[in-house]
């Protein structure tokens, strides 16, 4: 809670935002918003720029390295230097990464393909996102009692999924006024750029770093090994089902984008508005968030109540689910409106997921605990893109098939061992 009353007081203690939640959520918008209206649509990117489905594979499976390798050690450094000093530097490399994206088309060569720019731009867009993950977490750790934990993320999380709502509307918005899709995607790319930037200077002036807890220093593999083997034990069936999970999706998620626009070439047409299927897909994933938003913090303080399993196994669930939904849907666009919408329920479980991680770790520890889940998590779940798209070379409905029995493997596995977690 803030030091003294003001007029956030009352919106502060309904949605847990203390001042340093309170900044780390409004970075976290501006950032969600850059990489939701711009990240979303660098798979259909990749194929105007001239790379074939194996190539849209490599790359979400070198999404899937980058988010396993980059948590731990930024878990770490913001642990270390604090999470100022290491959200401020995280953001400067994103919104480097946006301006390489913007540039891809000029920097390629005969030797060096534009869309190999891509892969060097995804290393530095994902730093806030996956390098600033365990400083996002250990601010809530440090911020939040631990029977609002939950609701806490809820408040971090309702930020950056409003810049997931807003930044596919902005994507479509440009993308229905520009004809030509590389030319209107690039637009869109100096709009991250733009909201990267003002995060990356706003959160170093406004986060008061004076309650950062420093913790201890890295002091090479066997701290890794020693995070590992002490991640709390209420952690193990969560990180076994959510690996289960993330490997299904991950397996197609790069594909959403060229099911709507490829696959079934699915455009808009009412209310007197026309959408090529590009603009669709960005309206569709703001139906998606809307949901998500209007879901994810009622549900949020419902967890802290009731206990975390049943919220977390809902989310899962839906995750499971999803892909073959999506692939053996017709080409309606009412039907996808639908789809997207149940898709957005997935995200309710989101806060209630964070608050099993980080509950159980111990108050210095919040960023290095999060990281060495994270690294376990997704160093498994690196190959799942590179598989669903050799699956999706071959056969779309069966890559998107074998996804979702992946995932609901995940999802038996968490209702089995999954323990009801009630932070303390």
């Amino acid at each position: 809670m803030a030091d003294s009353p003001d007029s956030l007081d009352a919106f502060r203690q309904f949605a847990a935002l203390e001042r340093g939640v309170l900044v780390v959520s409004v970075a976290m918008f501006a950032f969600s918003l850059a990489f939701q209206m711009t990240s979303r649509y660098v798979p259909e990117y990749l194929t105007v720029l001239g790379a074939s489905a194996g190539v849209v594979g490599l790359y979400g499976s070198v999404g899937n390295l980058v988010s396993a390798v980059y948590p731990y050690p930024g878990g770490r450094l913001s642990d270390r230097i604090g999470s100022r000093r290491a959200l401020t530097l995280f953001g400067a490399l994103s919104t480097l990464g946006f301006l390489v994206w913007w540039a891809a088309p000029r920097l390629a060569t005969p030797t060096v393909p534009a869309w190999l720019w891509i892969f060097l731009g995804l290393f530095l867009t994902q730093a806030w996102k996956s390098l600033g993950l365990g400083a996002t977490f250990a601010i809530v750790k440090q911020s939040v009692a631990p029977d609002r934990l939950a609701t806490g993320f809820a408040s971090t999380e309702t930020f950056r999924r409003t810049g997931f709502l807003l930044g596919p509307l902005l994507a479509a918005a440009v993308l229905a006024v520009v004809a030509d899709f590389t030319a209107g995607f690039r637009w869109v790319l100096l709009v991250g750029v733009a909201f990267a930037l003002l995060a990356t200077l706003g959160q170093h002036w406004l986060y008061d770093a004076s309650r950062d807890s420093l913790g201890k220093s890295f002091s090479g593999v066997s701290s890794v090994l020693d995070d590992l083997r002490g991640l709390p034990r209420e952690l193990r069936p969560l990180l076994v089902a959510d690996t289960l999970v993330r490997f299904g999706n991950g397996m197609v998620y790069v594909f959403f984008v060229l099911v709507v626009t490829d696959l079934r070439a699915v455009s808009f047409r009412a209310f007197g508005v026309t959408l090529a299927p590009a603009a669709f897909f960005g309206v569709l994933l703001a139906v998606e968030m809307a949901v998500a938003l209007l879901s994810m913090l009622p549900v949020a303080r419902l967890a802290d109540r009731v206990g975390l399993k049943p919220v977390v196994a809902l989310g899962f669930a839906v995750y499971a689910v999803f892909p073959v939904l999506l692939v053996f849907a017709p080409a309606s666009q009412w039907v996808f409106v639908a789809l997207f919408a149940f898709s957005g329920l997935r995200f309710a479980g989101l806060p209630a997921h964070k608050a099993l991680i980080v509950g159980p770790a111990a108050r210095d520890e919040g960023g290095s605990t999060t990281g060495a889940y994270y690294l376990v998590r997704n160093v498994v779940v690196v190959p799942s893109a590179l598989l669903g798209g050799l699956l999706y070379d071959h056969d779309p409905v069966l890559a998107f098939t074998v996804a979702s029995v992946v995932g609901s493997f995940g999802v038996l596995y968490f209702l089995a061992r999954g323990e009801r977690f009630h932070p303390e």
